[in-house]
């Protein structure tokens, strides 16, 4: 029986470009036994452009949940999920912010956190899929220690790092600059950071700096684009989703189903090759092996 980690790779939404850069992707060896999931299966759907969509979310749907029974029932070490449409998912009756939220669910409704990382910057966001006029509200004292213990559990885990290091990015510019600029970076974030034993919070134009320099073994970004232009800029196209307090391992790559060039054959499958590497790291960091940076 083979040792090396068994991975369930759901290609995603099958008119992007997930199946090209999988395929891709796995030219190069690979120290792992790979189960390839999804794609259209028998026939194409063919009738118009509401029928392909409902078609495409119900295949990149299916095959993410056959990838996570895989993985819940013990026959996957890791599951590993390509770019998907939420348009998509949503019409095909998948109505979920996204994969993240669906992956949660089909675990049991579990507690989650979404990490983007690159090298050795790690991002959690704690809020994700929001408009910006929503997130002021949304990013309580709560919800950042929620995210945090995530983080920290996550850290110790499945990247062997016995006392993690965290810091909180601030909300405002300048961390609100005593109030001048919004006062929920001492109301609500400060509380939060002192509670995880975290810094901050600290402006977010430096905070990712300084992570990036190894001060820090994660941040807590409060909202969606913050976090991952910080991710994108420093490692465009070397980036990887993980999904944190999930009971098993699931990695993506960092970008979108780029239908633009989808079917070009020039499509990048940087991200996707990192996204399978970590899954695979992380899956043998259960044997204790510690993951490097």
């Amino acid at each position: 029986m083979s040792s090396r980690p068994r991975l369930a790779v759901a290609v995603g939404d099958p008119r992007g470009i997930g199946p090209e850069i999988v395929r891709k992707a796995l030219r190069q060896p690979l120290d792992a036994d790979v189960r390839l999931i999804g794609g259209w299966g028998a026939r194409e759907a063919d009738d118009g452009a509401t029928r392909n969509e409902l078609e495409a979310g119900r295949a990149a749907a299916q095959a993410i949940e056959a990838a996570a029974r895989l993985a819940l029932s013990g026959e996957a070490d890791a599951i590993v999920t390509g770019p998907v449409s939420k348009r998509a998912l949503n019409a095909a009756g998948y109505g979920f912010p996204g994969v993240t939220e669906f992956l949660a669910h089909l675990a049991g409704d579990v507690p989650v956190a979404m990490m983007l990382a690159t090298g050795r910057l790690r991002v959690v966001l704690v809020t994700t899929h929001l408009p910006l006029r929503d997130v002021v509200a949304s990013v309580t004292t709560e919800r950042v220690i929620k995210a945090g213990r995530i983080t920290t559990d996550a850290l110790k885990r499945w990247w062997g790092i016995a006392t993690p290091r965290l810091a909180v990015c601030a909300l405002n510019p300048h961390a609100g600059e005593g109030g001048l600029f919004g006062d929920e970076d001492e109301r609500v974030l400060r509380p939060a950071a002192q509670a995880l034993d975290a810094a901050g919070p600290l402006p977010a134009d430096t905070v990712f700096v300084k992570a990036l320099r190894g001060e820090f073994d994660a941040v807590l970004a409060p909202y969606h684009d913050v976090g991952m232009t910080a991710v994108k800029v420093s490692g465009f196209g070397t980036g990887v989703n993980v999904t944190l307090g999930l009971p098993f391992i699931r990695t993506a790559p960092d970008h979108g189903t780029a239908f633009d060039i989808a079917g070009k054959g020039i499509a990048d499958a940087g991200s996707m090759r990192a996204a399978l590497e970590l899954a695979v790291q992380l899956a043998g960091a259960r044997g204790g092996a510690p993951v490097s940076a």
